[in-house]
């Protein structure tokens, strides 16, 4: 009878210690755990640049696109002529006019045709580099919603590990009351195989926490067995609004948009080189005729040289309509992507809340409720009043609303992030536009 009141206690002072209860059984060798705060994540985001080869592409990408514009000719290279004549062995025309003729032609950049092909390569140039910005925030996306899996995977493992002690000093008890005729064999059955349900679920909810990590240094651009600190969960976040200074935000700098317009300018910046490119060429140039028997220079000659595009002018006139076609396209693009962004902000804005609510009210109203039921519902059992299954369906809704908690926790978070990334900000920019 010691015993059983000894293991009873131990039980009811369990109960009251599980929500201040840390993480158990981690490894000494293994850094200590880390709270997946937005702060956190994005310091830590700043490993991209240096380890993931696909923004490492993309920069390698955009500095391409600035040495072609950096090597825009600004002026054509110069024509060299060489050539020779010949007459006929009985006049002395060679000797008079010379037979070696040789000279240089330079177009002239008068009409604008290099100033405009070095704009449009500067645009394209422009959209490299704010596309790496944006990979650089869609990879910064991808990595926060990796780490707070991780950290809801570390919690779903710790919430288990609680609910295996728990399930540990239940069988106990039960085994202790069936010895001293107080329980019968199908609690002891029962809570046994809830055990074995548990520790089998526990070993799972382990390598998903492992699996997760790994995604977190893939997300990196890291080998997936790096090590990594356990991350935690963060609290629940604030509640969150949507101001006229957030929209206004998204709107000039969300990635999305900015590719957009920087499209934009160089579609436009096309459009006034194919424009330009319709004007004539024009050409300086100047030439000396010698004979070859003395090295003597008979005359020289100076030429200016126009090209005649008139006869192409209905391809250029189609060149021109394609390039206007593809402008207004742009365009159209920013207007609709415009309008679905306020629209996308408003969604995100509502999921943040719902998930926020749900977090609340799992840790404010049933938690609280359901830690009673179960303290009410083991003391009936233990004392021969209550049955074993009122216990177990208290156990079940305290651990439900655990992980729903923490479920709702992480996902009000990854929609935050997913929010800042829309608006083209850091979390903290965010929050400090959109919190009451």
């Amino acid at each position: 009878m010691k015993a059983f009141v000894h293991v009873r206690l131990k039980l009811i002072l369990l109960l009251a210690v599980l929500p201040l209860q840390s993480t158990i059984g981690e490894p000494h060798t293994e850094p200590p755990p880390v709270v997946a705060t937005a702060d956190w994540i994005e310091s830590t985001a700043a490993q991209l640049n240096q380890q993931h080869p696909g923004l490492r592409a993309s920069r390698s990408r955009y500095q391409a696109a600035l040495a072609q514009a950096a090597g825009s000719r600004r002026i054509a290279d110069p024509t060299a002529r060489l050539g020779g004549s010949v007459f006929d062995e009985r006049n002395m025309h060679s000797r008079e006019e010379g037979n070696l003729s040789y000279g240089i032609e330079q177009k002239l950049p008068l009409l604008g045709k290099e100033t405009a092909a070095r704009s449009m390569a500067e645009a394209e140039a422009s959209v490299a580099g704010v596309k790496v910005e944006a990979l650089f925030q869609r990879l910064r996306l991808d990595y926060a919603r990796a780490a707070l899996d991780a950290a809801l995977a570390e919690e779903t493992v710790r919430i288990g590990v609680e609910d295996l002690t728990w399930l540990d000093l239940a069988v106990t008890v039960s085994e202790t009351r069936f010895r001293s005729g107080q329980a019968s064999s199908f609690d002891v059955l029962r809570l046994q195989n809830e055990r074995a349900r548990r520790a089998s679920q526990q070993l799972n909810d382990g390598d998903r926490s492992h699996a997760a990590r790994a995604w977190v240094n893939h997300a990196l651009g890291r080998e997936p067995l790096v090590e990594f600190p356990r991350l935690l969960l963060p609290e629940i976040g604030p509640e969150l609004t949507g101001s006229v200074g957030l929209q206004n935000q998204a709107v000039r700098n969300g990635p999305a948009l900015r590719i957009l317009e920087r499209e934009r300018k160089s579609a436009a910046a096309t459009l006034e080189s194919t424009r330009r490119s319709a004007r004539p060429d024009i050409a300086v140039g100047v030439e000396g005729r010698e004979y070859a028997g003395d090295a003597g220079f008979r005359n020289g000659t100076v030429t200016l040289s126009l090209s005649l595009p008139w006869w192409n002018r209905a391809g250029y006139r189609r060149d021109l309509e394609r390039d206007q076609h593809r402008l207004e396209a742009v365009e159209q693009d920013s207007a609709d992507a415009a309008l679905g962004l306020r629209n996308e902000l408003h969604h995100l804005l509502i999921e943040i809340g719902n998930a926020r609510r749900d977090a609340l009210t799992d840790r404010d109203d049933i938690l609280p409720r359901s830690d009673q039921a179960l303290a009410a519902a083991y003391a009936a059992w233990t004392s021969g009043r209550g049955l074993l299954s009122d216990v177990l369906e208290a156990r079940r809704m305290r651990l439900e609303a655990r992980i729903r908690q923490a479920r709702a926790t992480a996902e009000q978070w990854i929609r935050v992030h997913e929010l800042a990334q829309l608006c083209g900000l850091t979390v903290r920019e965010t929050l400090r536009l959109s919190t009451r």
